[in-house]
């Protein structure tokens, strides 16, 4: 007797086991599947990453800058001009 309830308690526990890896395979899978749909969706509204927003924000502040120089020389340059 005891190594029937054994036995059964064996089996129900590999069982649990069994159902539990598979469960974290679907749930892989979902994800898999989840991210996909969510980076075609991403492509489809044309919205552009993370690294492309960073880069072209620094190309506009180094812009940004250039200018501000560029607008101090032209101001001092227009100071320095003797009035005709």
């Amino acid at each position: 007797m005891v190594t029937t309830s054994s036995r059964i308690l064996d089996d129900i526990a590999r069982l649990a086991t069994d159902a539990a890896g598979a469960a974290q395979g679907v749930r892989r899978e979902v994800e898999t599947v989840v991210k996909s749909q969510i980076e075609r969706l991403l492509r489809d509204l044309d919205v552009v990453t993370r690294e492309e927003f960073e880069a072209v924000r620094e190309m506009a502040l180094l812009a940004r800058e250039e200018n501000d120089k560029l607008a101090a020389r032209l101001a001092a340059l227009e100071a320095a001009k003797p009035e005709a």
